[in-house]
């Protein structure tokens, strides 16, 4: 019974872990950089760039913070990377994010753009363009 158990357990979360792999995009086209960007462990919820977006975004991106509330689905793919490639928000105008290195940009970028709004179209998920 214990076997049987643990058996469906390690059945059950492969099936998680397969269906979050393929439930989004693989990869994008970074306008910024002009390459097509394969997604990594970097770019899921556990990685580096949701550890950035916690820690340096989310300071001041909170419900009566100065940056205004924002989430990962405040904004869709698209609009993420354009927010990066245009830089136009304020926080990327005043110096905030002068502390963040070209990588960690890259991969914040991934993280938003993978988790952002109306991100599982099956259409297009593979598509760099």
């Amino acid at each position: 019974m214990k076997r049987f158990f643990i058996f469906g357990l390690a059945a059950l979360m492969s099936f998680i872990c397969v269906s979050l792999v393929s439930a989004s995009p693989a990869k994008r086209y970074d306008e910024a950089t002009k390459t097509c960007r394969t997604f990594d462990q970097d770019s899921f919820w556990w990685g580096s760039g949701a550890k950035t977006f916690r820690s340096t975004c989310k300071s001041c991106h909170t419900r009566g913070g100065e940056g205004g509330f924002l989430h990962v689905e405040s904004k869709t793919s698209r609009a993420w990377s354009r927010v990066f490639f245009e830089k136009y928000p304020k926080c990327a105008q005043d110096g905030s994010w002068d502390s963040l290195t070209m990588d960690e940009l890259l991969k914040l970028n991934d993280y938003l753009y993978r988790f952002g709004a109306f991100t599982y179209d099956a259409n297009d998920a593979n598509d760099c363009g």
